[in-house]
C-alpha cells in the first residue's frame, strides 16, 4: 500500500508538472474571488468565478464598476421604498375598512381607531428593540456621524436593516394618528443597503473600496429621500446640506446619478402598477396658472418666512426640553429602558384617544392620511368661500372636509395647529423608526393656508392658497431642519414653479430667524441627547469646543520605533500596536519625527533576518499630515475628514507629541459630549 501511495504521489507530481500554464494562470489572477476557494465541487467553482471575472471584464470596458453600484443602488433603495408604501396603503385600507363597518357602534369604532395602531406600534417597539436596539428613531443623526469619518458598525449592520425596515413600516400604517413620517429612517437604510452593496462590489473589483467606498455612503443619503418623493435635485441638495460637514465635488456627480435612477425608478413603479398614466409629480395640485402673486404679496410672503421662523424657534424648544425631560425623569428612564412596548402603546393610544373622528378628530380631518392631508391643503380653491355661501351647490372635494355648515375652515386649521405640534413632540419620544420631515412639512402648510384664508376674509382679495401652503411647508420645515431644501421639495413635489421666488423668499427668513443665535436644528438637537460624536452639532451645544486644542485631549501613551529599531523592538510593535500607521523617530531620547511605516510592512518584514535594522527592512513613509499640539479639535477634525488621512501626526518643533487617527479623534469627541 505504501508503494501504491508513493507510485500515485509520484504520477500527481509528473501532472502538475505538465501543466505549468494552468498554475501560473491561477496565480496571475489576483481577485478576491480566487482568494480562497472552496474545497467541495473545486472546479465547479473556479468555472463560475471565471465567468464572473470575464463579466466584469465586459462591464468595466463600458464604465467603471461604481457606476453599476450606483444604479443597483437606486433600483434597489426604488424598490424598497415603493414595496414599503404598498404594504402601508392595504394596512391602512384594512383599518378604515373596519371602522367603516362597525358605524353605528360608537364603542367598538372607538376601540377599532385606538387599539390598531397602538398594537402596531408597541409590536414595531417591542421588536425593534429586540432584534436591534439601535434600529428606532429617524437615524439621521447616526448617518451623519458616519459620513463625518467615525466608524459604527451596529448602525449599518443587517440586523438593523431588517428590525428597521418592518419597524417603520408598522408605525407608517399607524396612520396620521401618529403623525410621522419615513425621510429619515429611508435615509438610513438606503445607508445600509449602499454598505452591502459596497461590500459585494469591493469582492469584485479590489480598487474599489479605496475609489468609491465614501461615495457610495453621499449618494445614498441622497437617494434616500429622491426614492421618497421622485425628487432627485432636493434629494441631492438635502445631502449636502444636512448630512456632510464637508461635500467634496467629486461627490456631486455620483449623487445626482444614483438620485436619478432612484427617482426614476420609483416613479416607473406607479406607471407599472396603474395607479398613473405617465411620470408626473407625487402630490398633484390643480393651480391655475393664470392665478399669480402680485407685486405686493412678496410683503405677505415675507411676513410668512417670519412668522414660521418663529414658530419653529418655539418648537425646537419645546423638543429640546422634552428631550431633556426623556433623559432626567426617572419613570420614563425606566419604561424606555425595559418597557418599550408598552410606553408606545400608552402613548398612541392617548394619541388615537384623541384624534378620533367622532369626538376631536373631526376638527383635524384625521380620517385622512399624510398623502390626503398634504394634497388637501395644497388646493387653490379658498375655503372661505365654500364656507360663507354654504347653499351653493357644489360638487364634493376632500378639501372640504376641513369645513362644513357647522363649523367653518378657520376652525379646523385653528385646532390642527394647535393640537398637531404637542402630538408630534409626544411622538418624538416614541422608540420607533420614524421620519419627521413630512409631519413639519404640513404644519407649515396648515401655517401658511391659514393666513391666505385670513388675507381673503379681511381683504376678499383673491389670493392663490396653494401659493402661500408651499411657502409655509417650505419655510417651516426648513428652519426647523435649518436648510434649504424643502423651497426645491416643494417645487419638485408639486411641479409647480409659479410660486419658487415667494417660496425661497420665504425659506430663506425663516432659516435666518431660526438659525440667530446658533440654536441647533432638530437632528442636532437629537444628536446632543444621544451624544453622538458629531463635533457640528457639539459646537452648537457648547461653543467653546471650537477652542480645545488638540494637545490638551491627547492621549499620553504614544507607540513609535526609532530609525535603528531591531528585531526584538519591531516585534514588540507589532504585537502591541493597533495602529496602521506606527511613527518613526531619531531616537526614544530626541523623537524628532522622520515619517512612518505600515503595519503590513512590519509584519512583512518580521521573518527577515534578525540583525537587520528598521531602516533596512521597511521602507520609511515621509508624506505625512502634521499637525501642531495648538491646533484646535475642530480643525484637526476638518483636516481628517477632507484629506482622508488615516492619521494625523502632532508634533512641535519637529518633536513628535502623539498622533490622532480616526478612532482616536471617535474617542475624544465622545469624551467631550460626556463633558457637555
Amino acid at each position: 500500500m505504501r508503494e501504491l501511495y508513493e507510485t500515485r504521489g509520484r504520477e500527481a507530481g509528473a501532472q502538475n508538472n505538465d501543466n505549468p500554464q494552468r498554475e501560473n494562470l491561477l496565480e496571475t489572477v489576483q481577485s478576491p474571488l480566487h482568494s480562497d476557494p472552496w474545497r467541495p465541487q473545486r472546479r465547479t467553482h473556479l468555472l463560475v468565478k471565471g465567468w464572473l471575472l470575464r463579466l466584469r471584464g465586459y462591464l468595466c470596458c463600458v464604465c467603471g464598476m461604481e457606476w453599476y453600484c450606483y444604479v443597483a443602488l437606486g433600483i434597489s433603495t426604488a424598490t424598497l421604498s415603493y414595496a414599503m408604501d404598498v404594504s402601508v396603503t392595504k394596512l391602512i385600507r384594512a383599518h378604515k375598512w373596519l371602522y367603516r363597518n362597525l358605524e353605528g357602534n360608537s364603542l367598538l369604532q372607538f376601540l377599532c381607531w385606538t387599539l390598531y395602531p397602538a398594537c402596531l406600534c408597541a409590536v414595531a417597539a417591542s421588536f425593534s428593540d429586540s432584534i436591534c436596539p439601535f434600529s428606532t428613531g429617524s437615524g439621521i443623526p447616526e448617518v451623519r456621524t458616519m459620513l463625518s469619518g467615525v466608524q459604527m458598525p451596529h448602525s449599518s449592520s443587517l440586523t438593523n436593516l431588517f428590525a428597521k425596515s418592518l419597524g417603520l413600516a408598522c408605525t407608517l400604517a399607524a396612520g396620521s394618528t401618529v403623525f410621522l413620517g419615513k425621510v429619515g429612517p429611508f435615509v438610513h437604510l438606503s445607508t445600509m443597503v449602499a454598505r452591502y452593496l459596497s461590500k459585494m462590489c469591493s469582492l469584485i473589483s479590489e480598487d474599489y473600496q479605496v475609489k468609491s467606498g465614501g461615495e457610495m455612503l453621499t449618494a445614498a443619503a441622497a437617494v434616500g429621500v429622491s426614492s421618497c418623493f421622485g425628487a432627485p435635485v432636493s434629494g441631492v441638495l438635502f445631502s449636502m446640506e444636512v448630512m456632510s460637514s464637508h461635500f467634496a465635488l467629486n461627490n456631486y456627480y455620483p449623487c445626482f446619478f444614483t438620485a436619478a435612477c432612484g427617482a426614476l425608478t420609483f416613479r416607473l413603479f406607479s406607471v407599472w402598477s396603474g395607479e398613473e398614466e405617465t411620470l408626473q409629480a407625487l402630490f398633484q395640485t390643480n393651480v391655475s396658472t393664470t392665478l399669480h402673486f402680485l407685486p405686493v404679496e412678496i410683503l405677505l410672503f415675507i411676513f410668512l418666512g417670519l412668522l414660521c421662523g418663529v414658530v419653529s424657534c418655539c418648537y425646537l424648544c419645546c423638543h429640546r426640553r422634552m428631550l431633556e425631560f426623556t433623559k432626567t425623569n426617572s419613570l420614563l428612564i425606566k419604561m424606555l429602558t425595559t418597557e418599550k412596548g408598552l410606553y408606545s402603546g400608552v402613548v398612541v393610544f392617548l394619541l388615537a384617544s384623541v384624534t378620533f373622528p367622532n369626538c376631536a378628530g373631526s376638527f383635524m380631518a384625521s380620517e385622512y392620511t399624510t398623502k390626503q392631508l398634504l394634497t388637501s391643503l395644497l388646493d387653490d380653491t379658498l375655503w372661505t368661500s365654500v364656507s360663507r355661501n354654504a347653499s351653493v351647490q357644489v360638487p364634493p372635494a376632500p378639501p372640504l372636509q376641513w369645513g362644513s355648515s357647522q363649523f367653518p375652515a378657520f376652525l379646523s386649521l385653528a385646532v390642527f395647529l394647535i393640537m398637531k405640534p404637542w402630538m408630534l413632540l409626544l411622538s418624538c419620544t416614541l422608540p420607533l423608526p420614524a421620519g419627521f420631515v413630512m409631519p413639519v412639512f404640513i404644519l407649515g402648510a396648515a401655517l401658511g393656508r391659514l393666513l391666505a384664508e385670513v388675507v381673503h376674509l379681511c381683504s376678499t382679495t383673491n389670493v392663490n392658497p396653494a401659493g402661500y401652503a408651499l411657502a409655509g411647508a417650505s419655510a417651516f420645515s426648513g428652519a426647523v431642519t435649518h436648510t434649504l431644501s424643502p423651497a426645491l421639495l416643494a417645487v419638485e413635489l408639486t411641479g409647480q414653479f409659479s410660486h419658487a421666488v415667494p417660496v425661497l423668499i420665504a425659506t430663506l427668513i425663516a432659516n435666518a430667524v431660526a438659525r440667530r443665535g446658533n440654536r441647533p436644528s432638530f437632528y442636532d438637537a437629537l444628536s446632543i441627547s444621544k451624544r453622538l460624536p458629531h463635533l457640528p452639532s457639539l459646537m452648537l451645544a457648547s461653543p467653546q469646543l471650537s477652542m480645545t486644542p488638540v494637545g490638551r485631549v491627547l492621549d499620553g501613551k504614544t507607540f513609535h520605533l526609532q530609525i535603528s529599531a531591531g528585531f526584538e523592538e519591531i516585534r514588540l510593535a507589532v504585537n502591541t500596536g493597533t495602529q496602521t500607521q506606527i511613527p518613526v523617530v531619531d531616537s526614544h531620547g530626541s523623537p524628532i519625527f522622520l515619517g512612518f511605516v505600515l503595519r503590513s510592512e512590519l509584519l512583512t518584514c518580521r521573518g527577515k533576518a534578525a540583525e537587520k535594522r528598521l531602516e533596512e527592512l521597511c521602507h520609511i513613509h515621509q508624506d505625512t499630515v502634521q499637525v501642531s499640539p495648538h491646533v484646535t479639535v475642530q480643525e484637526a477634525h476638518r483636516i481628517l475628514n477632507i484629506t482622508g488621512a488615516q492619521t494625523l501626526f502632532v508634533t512641535e518643533a519637529g518633536r513628535l507629541v502623539g498622533l490622532i487617527t480616526q478612532q482616536g479623534m471617535k474617542r475624544i469627541l465622545e469624551d467631550l459630549a460626556k463633558e457637555i
